[in-house]
């Protein structure tokens, strides 16, 4: 019984010495992993060296040219250190050089959106960083769409909590979810910054209107309360007056106005397309900058500058007409082009700006009304007549055109215009077309042309004029030519497509203040009358819609629409995507890639 009382004993110290042998080893685990990942990554490394002259190893790697002394120096130090006679050297390979990694140096607020563009693809080397240009117009388009006062408030409101806390969150252990909304902190304030600012623009508060700066429209009986649905407001002073002028965004009196949705579908909708053209437009400015920057003639010459004449031909001169129509004062062509009674008050009216503004009475042989500038009326003219202007088309420039219409017949009726806004537009349109039409070839053929040139007189040169060379030469130009028809058809009809594309601008923020409205009308200005339970049940169920769609969902739809902008319609007319990102040797970076992947 000893005996085993003996064995007994001698397990219970052998078990117990095992686990504070154990436990004392498990005090080191983790340091002796990191140093077994940090040698193996080293030999990892080593193993990567050529044998050179005397024994010495020579590794050829990229570094950061403002880190090259810092480099030069840690060599020299780790060198140092084994306490060796020979030397060790630090720099630069002769030239040439592979293509060198791309690196970006990024902050807080840059970090961001330089990972929304790797994400799409690591720029080439030297290469014009999208990034740069998405910090400013990507929280703006959201903003754009996603415009309003209150709920733009909310989600500044929340950025800026996450920036206060950010010293904090640095060293916490965040989720997934959590930490990429913490890596975009600054880009959710700036884009609860510009919700707010668009929703000025707009007016728009909850679905409400704002009376900042007094309304420049007014009813009559207003002060008296004695305003019905159906009334006409009337402007504060005539037509191009300052005193009409909104100070800034849009008049409150548009949203309780019967046309309320015509105007602001007009409004969003033009918006949508100035914005979009313009980005797409700056978008191959930037193809003509790097290939002006990479010595690229043939592609500033033959790519860039036709593909400037095609898109500045149709669909800038768009942008310039919408301004155009905007900026025409159509209450005076119009009234140039009605017919009056000299005798009633409305004649001698300061609407009236045409010729001068002077007024002149007709012979009245007619049906006894004359148009402000002296044109005899019979009741049978039609507005081209009447309109002094002689623009041409049926509206002779009195008459507002439709420009959806006028941009279509550019191309499917040339030399018609039926509603004119200038003179001799018929025949600017014209050279506007067949300056698209010539650009399209030029794009096509002209670059693939002079690279098959090139590469003959490469070939006569170097006197390889040997058959296999010669097939090889011409499957080269084929490549050559393929390859440039489908950059052509993707520029030509991409410049249509992507157009189109940012009417989601307009449509999204259209589904945003309908939905405000919605929410708004049917869960309080509903319950509002009845008492005050179901006011409180009407504010509870407001709340929580507006939270749970335009708050979470809305936000995130929008975010993922202007990310869709910057990747497929900005990013395309100049970005290739295809670089190498350079990754410097760290051993964290090791260490956490080992910890993940465990």
């Amino acid at each position: 019984a000893q005996e085993l009382v003996d064995s007994r004993t001698v397990l219970l110290k052998n078990q117990d010495t095992r686990f504070r042998l154990c436990q004392m080893l498990s005090q080191h685990c983790e340091k002796w992993t990191w140093l077994v990942l940090r040698e193996k990554a080293i030999y990892h490394s080593l193993n990567m060296f050529k044998a050179d002259v005397s024994g010495m190893l020579r590794g050829e790697g990229w570094v950061i040219e403002e880190a090259l002394p810092e480099c030069k120096d840690a060599v020299m130090r780790a060198h140092a250190d084994m306490d060796l006679a020979m030397p060790s050297l630090v720099d630069q390979v002769p030239k040439p050089w592979p293509t060198p990694p791309t690196h970006f140096t990024t902050n807080k607020f840059t970090y961001g959106y330089q990972e929304f563009v790797n994400t799409y693809g690591i720029p080439r080397y030297r290469e014009a960083n999208p990034a740069l240009f998405t910090a400013a117009t990507f929280p703006f388009l959201f903003g754009v769409m996603y415009g309003d006062i209150g709920h733009g408030t909310f989600l500044f409101a929340g950025g800026l909590y996450m920036l206060y806390n950010e010293k904090a969150n640095d060293k916490a252990r965040l989720g997934e979810m959590a930490a990429g909304m913490h890596a975009g902190r600054y880009m959710i304030a700036m884009m609860g910054f510009f919700a707010v600012y668009a929703g000025f623009i707009y007016n728009d508060m909850f679905s409400l209107g704002l009376n900042l700066f007094k309304s420049r429209y007014i009813f009559d009986g207003q002060d008296n309360e004695a305003v019905e649905e159906g009334d006409e407001a009337y402007p504060v002073a005539n037509y191009g007056d300052a005193e009409t002028v909104y100070p800034f965004g849009l008049d409150p009196v548009w949203h309780v106005s019967s046309n309320e949705l015509l105007f602001f579908n007009s409004f969003k909708m033009k918006l949508s397309v100035i914005l979009g053209i313009t980005q797409m437009f700056a978008g191959t400015c930037l193809k003509g900058i790097n290939a002006l920057y990479f010595n690229e003639k043939y592609d500033f010459f033959f790519e860039f500058l036709p593909m400037v004449a095609f898109a500045s031909s149709l669909f800038i001169y768009m942008v310039v007409l919408i301004f155009m129509k905007w900026t025409i004062n159509w209450n005076s062509r119009m009234l140039a082009a009605t017919c009056l009674d000299p005798d009633d008050e409305g004649w001698g009216s300061a609407d009236y700006q045409e010729l001068d503004g002077v007024w002149e009475v007709c012979d009245q042989n007619g049906d006894g009304t004359c148009t402000p500038w002296g044109y005899s009326c019979s009741g049978y003219d039609d507005t081209a007549d009447k309109c002094p202007l002689n623009f041409g088309g049926s509206g002779d420039g009195c008459q507002p055109p439709n420009l959806i219409t006028t941009l279509i017949n550019i191309a499917l009726q040339p030399g018609n215009v039926d509603e004119p806004m200038y003179y001799g537009q018929a025949h600017i349109q014209n050279i506007l077309l067949a300056v698209a039409f010539i650009s399209v070839p030029v794009l096509l053929l002209v670059k693939p042309y002079l690279l098959s040139r090139d590469m003959e007189k490469a070939h006569a040169t170097h006197h390889h004029g040997d058959e296999d060379e010669d097939e090889g030469e011409e499957h080269g130009f084929g490549e050559i030519l393929i390859h440039q028809a489908i950059e052509t058809i993707e520029f030509v009809l991409g410049m249509v497509s992507n157009t189109a594309s940012y009417l989601r601008l307009w449509a999204l923020s259209l589904a945003h203040s309908e939905l405000a409205t919605v929410f708004w009308d049917k869960a309080m200005v509903s319950t509002l009358g009845v008492n005050f339970f179901a006011t409180y049940i009407g504010f509870g169920i407001f709340a929580g819609t507006t939270f749970g769609v335009l708050l979470m969902m809305d936000v995130l739809e929008c975010f993922l629409h202007a990310l869709r902008l910057h990747w497929v319609e900005f990013q395309n007319k100049f970005f290739k995507a295809d670089g190498i990102r350079f990754t410097p040797y760290s051993f964290s970076q090791i260490i956490k890639d080992s910890v993940e992947a465990s």
